[in-house]
């Protein structure tokens, strides 16, 4: 059996789980994110939420906006607000692609992972969202119980 290789570097901050339920997730694009020095110390500890995030195209730039970053404590001079907006960075095609869904089809931008990559830089991934109604939370709940039913059966006869 072959040893798994992981990336020291990889990390997940914060995971929005709640999002794939909530949204029906049509694409996703990973961002950079523009964080001050106490903001990255703060991440590297693991204290932040994007649960209650979203993003934002805002005067031709796109921001995240209500995320929560824990303080440092260790920064005394140099201190953070912990809910400020925060800029993204991505592409112009990927800028104009955001906002021609956001304001044309009514779609919502979701954070769903905030993360560090494998160079070590921290990354946040936001999905093309539409808001799904209660029927379709209800069928979601119902394949998925019926995938994991199907596995215990297939698991059993085998």
């Amino acid at each position: 059996m072959a040893k798994q290789k992981t990336d020291p570097n990889y990390k997940v901050i914060a995971e929005n789980r709640r999002a794939r339920f909530d949204y029906a997730i049509e694409e996703d694009i990973e961002c950079g994110i523009v964080l001050q020095g106490s903001e990255v110390k703060s991440l590297r500890a693991g204290g932040s939420n994007i649960a209650e995030s979203y993003a934002a195209v805002d005067d031709g730039e796109l921001w995240l906006v209500n995320s929560y970053i824990a303080p440092y404590e260790q920064a005394k001079v140099f201190k953070h607000e912990e809910r400020r907006r925060r800029k993204l960075l991505v592409s112009r095609k990927q800028m104009s692609d955001l906002w021609n869904a956001t304001q044309r089809k009514g779609m919502t931008l979701v954070p769903l992972v905030l993360y560090f990559n494998h160079k070590g830089l921290a990354k946040i991934k936001i999905g093309i969202a539409k808001g799904k109604k209660t029927h379709d939370k209800r069928e979601t709940q119902a394949k998925r119980d019926w995938s994991r039913q199907k596995q215990r059966l297939l698991k059993d006869h085998s």
